[in-house]
């Protein structure tokens, strides 16, 4: 690791020992390699395979929601690892869901889902991953693949 001098005005030091708190980073180098590290990550291409997950609030009776999310959830059964509705109101849940394939893939079906009236505060946050074939055994013993978690997209 290389060591560097930073000169920093009182605001954004105020701020970034606000960042150290809230994070629970335990100096402010640690807190200033997080951010940089997070700001400096390339786009994802395409073609990469990744998990995604999605985080939106919906009102079920608009446009009529509460049929339509499940809907998409089903047209991409192969697509969604797991999905969680929570109650936020009488008319708001908040809904998550976890997505798996590659980054154009996870993408599409996220948009779509954000771009339905009656959905907001849609975000999508993506986490690289390499599938690996496996045959160690898991009771049976057959082959199989896991995903693993990697830094950064390749």
């Amino acid at each position: 690791m290389k060591r560097i001098t930073m000169t920093l005005d009182d605001d954004l030091l105020a701020a970034l020992d606000a960042h150290m708190d809230a994070s629970g980073a335990t100096n402010r180098s640690e807190a200033i390699r997080d951010l940089v590290a997070r700001s400096l990550s390339p786009e994802a291409p395409d073609d990469a395979t990744c998990l995604g997950i999605a985080s939106y609030t919906i009102e079920p009776d608009i446009r009529d929601l509460g049929r339509k999310v499940p809907q998409v959830r089903q047209d991409h059964h192969d697509r969604f690892a797991a999905a969680l509705s929570v109650p936020v109101d009488h008319s708001t849940s908040l809904e998550v869901a976890v997505l798996k394939g590659s980054v154009a893939e996870v993408t599409a079906i996220a948009n779509a889902l954000f771009l339905e009236r009656g959905v907001r505060h849609g975000r999508l946050a993506l986490v690289p991953v390499v599938v690996e074939d496996h045959s160690h055994a898991h009771g049976n013993g057959a082959p199989h693949r896991h995903a693993k978690v990697v830094n950064r997209f390749q």
